[in-house]
């Protein structure tokens, strides 16, 4: 499993992705996967993550777009050293498709707003890697 690593600002989000064949469907065009993230704050502050912003690239050229509060839930706050871990998924109409995006967090000793960016990922299905 390949983990893809970005780092913004001190915050390092690392990314691994995991095909689900008993819930997908390929006679359907219906593969879903799971994608695990791993938020680090490196930086000499607290923060908190507010909200997601996603793009989900089907290989047929279709592009959705993915906005909302928090992960899962949450808004974690983050102290300097620490870490939050999430795992979502995501369906595709293709055997082959990617993710990017970027989180809006908050210093949280001045209220001042960054984005830090999700890197892009690939989720392809298992047998199309031979």
């Amino acid at each position: 499993m390949t983990m893809i690593t970005e780092i913004t600002d001190g915050v390092k989000v690392s990314v691994s992705t995991s095909y689900q064949p008993e819930y997908s469907s390929p006679v359907q065009s219906h593969y879903v996967f799971t994608y695990k993230i791993l938020i680090e704050n490196n930086s000499d502050y607290t923060v908190q993550l507010l909200r997601r912003h996603w793009y989900i690239y089907d290989a047929n050229g279709v592009v959705r777009e993915v906005e909302g509060d928090g992960v899962v839930g949450q808004q974690p706050v983050l102290e300097p050293g620490e870490s939050h871990e999430y795992i979502s998924g995501c369906n595709l109409k293709t055997e082959i498709g990617k993710m990017k995006g970027a989180y809006l967090m908050e210093r949280i000793v001045d209220g001042k707003n960054f984005k830090v960016n999700i890197p892009q990922f690939v989720m392809v299905v298992p047998y199309k890697n031979n």
